[in-house]
């Protein structure tokens, strides 16, 4: 078979691009950020179930954009893609460099935060010479080091490779938040305290007043919404999916109502079991997880089995989001807005092996990033400032297309009615600027020791860089004798 001319090929099918989005968005988020949010945002307390539901909304709407756009222009990069041909070349690549700088970020943070699972379950088993080992800097960063890599190398090899991994991994996680989500119900806070007096020895911290503030509601829910990043992920694959037209929307719709479905039922019954009060205090003190707040009331069997479930999550969290990122490098060197010898397909992989080497490079920097900021909420801030930004850029191409480029709009097959596209956007723009304004707010007003441990102004100087590189790669296309004009105007071949 002869290689279309991206050189990419469509093998991905709706279960490979499902299970892209659903393992792209499952992982520290539902395992951690539930959690942790006690620490980053003090006084939600009681209020993280609302804040979860609120923050679902944005995600639906930017998902049903996504979906809009997917269904008429399915090629690799798609975030780059469509905003780049119906809204504007320089705010598409912009836009993406900042997503693919916070996606880098958080896979850096993921492998990152993958250790102290792995701590978890040998200490569970009883072995607490490993245990103490993994908690060492050393070991912790060299580990995720070593399991970021190999993400890269199933990448590397092929899309194949890629779904006989992911796809089995995919339910294997559903099967183990499955077990949390049933022992999270059939406990309840009397067999927690029980549990935590045998062995601890002390009571559940008494529940303080809690009244409601908007601020800390809009602030928990900007941050929980990073729980639902990840549907993207689907579109970024768009040159490689089979029957795109149909299967990209698809597969976000299946995504995005699946995995709310799961966040929400996972993160109620973990709160079932667990008072708030608890997690609240020992956030502060801790970094916690689903599966140790869980252990108090469970054997160590059990609670093995549901850390291994949440290791399994995260490592699956790994190789999605590197095929998401690599994919927007090359749509850039591809269009010929960043070197265009990054845009290389390996011959017999037929995968895009320099953009996944530099996606790996920066998500290394980002666990040695996570490692000396003592803290990987920064790289959570990051990717949310990145992808709120992206999302609202989405929203305004569903506006913008039919003016732009109307030859292109007429192939949307999804909501196609602009009766409907237009509302949907426009609640979209304002739910999630709603949300970048809060979180900018949070981020600048924070109590920090140093200016580059806020995640707003290190955005800010990744935006610089982007503009710089897109400046200087459109002038040499310019001085090529490349129409810039028909380049944002006609989707890259297939």
């Amino acid at each position: 078979m002869v290689p279309p001319l991206s050189g990419l090929t469509r093998q991905l099918g709706l279960l490979g691009l499902a299970a892209t989005g659903i393992c792209s968005m499952l992982g520290a988020a539902i395992n951690v950020l539930p959690f942790m949010i006690q620490r980053s945002v003090p006084g939600i307390g009681p209020h993280v179930m609302a804040a979860y539901v609120f923050s679902a909304v944005p995600a639906v709407l930017a998902a049903l954009a996504y979906a809009i756009l997917a269904s008429a222009m399915p090629r690799a990069g798609g975030s780059y893609i469509y905003a780049s041909r119906g809204l504007n070349p320089y705010l598409g690549f912009v836009a993406s460099f900042s997503q693919w700088f916070g996606i880098s970020v958080a896979i850096g943070v993921v492998s990152y935060i993958l250790i102290p699972f792995l701590r978890d379950i040998v200490s569970a088993l009883g072995i607490d010479g490993l245990a103490a080992a993994l908690d060492t800097p050393g070991v912790r960063v060299s580990l995720a080091l070593v399991f970021l890599w190999l993400s890269v190398a199933i990448n590397l090899l092929g899309l194949r490779m890629y779904e006989r991994i992911l796809v089995p991994m995919m339910f294997i996680m559903f099967v183990f938040g499955g077990i949390v989500i049933v022992a999270g119900f059939l406990f309840d806070q009397g067999d927690f305290a029980v549990g935590l007096a045998a062995r601890e020895g002390i009571d559940v911290p008494p529940e303080p007043e809690a009244s409601f503030s908007w601020a800390s509601f809009l602030a928990a829910s900007a941050l929980l919404f990073s729980s639902f990043i990840g549907f993207d992920s689907i579109a970024q694959a768009g040159g490689e999916a089979k029957n795109p037209g149909r299967s990209l929307p698809l597969a976000i719709g299946i995504a995005i109502v699946s995995v709310g479905t799961f966040y929400l039922l996972f993160t109620a019954a973990v709160y079932h079991t667990v008072p708030w009060s608890f997690v609240a205090e020992r956030a502060l003190t801790q970094d916690l997880t689903a599966p140790g707040l869980l252990g108090y009331v469970l054997s160590p069997g059990w609670t093995v089995l549901i850390v291994a479930g949440a290791a399994v999550a995260l490592i699956n969290d790994l190789p999605a989001m590197l095929l998401a990122v690599s994919r927007l490098v090359f749509a850039w060197a591809e269009d010929g807005v960043f070197p265009k010898s990054v845009a290389r397909i390996h011959q017999r992989w037929h995968t895009p092996h320099i953009a996944l080497l530099l996606s790996g490079l920066m998500a290394s920097a980002s666990i040695f990033g996570s490692h000396f900021a003592g803290d990987f909420f920064l790289g959570v801030d990051i990717l949310v400032t990145s992808m709120l930004l992206n999302f609202i850029v989405m929203c305004a191409t569903v506006l913008t297309l039919p003016h732009r480029n109307p030859g292109i709009a007429r192939d949307v097959t999804v909501l196609r009615s602009r009766r409907v596209q237009i509302p949907v956007a426009v609640a979209g723009i304002v739910l999630l600027g709603t949300f970048l304004v809060v979180h900018l707010w949070k981020d600048l007003t924070a109590d920090v020791g140093a200016w580059y441990l806020r995640s707003t102004p290190l955005w800010m100087v990744v935006m610089a860089l982007a503009t710089c590189i897109y400046i200087r790669e459109l002038h040499a296309l310019k001085r090529g004798g490349v129409d810039t004009e028909v380049l944002f105007r006609t989707l890259p071949p297939e």
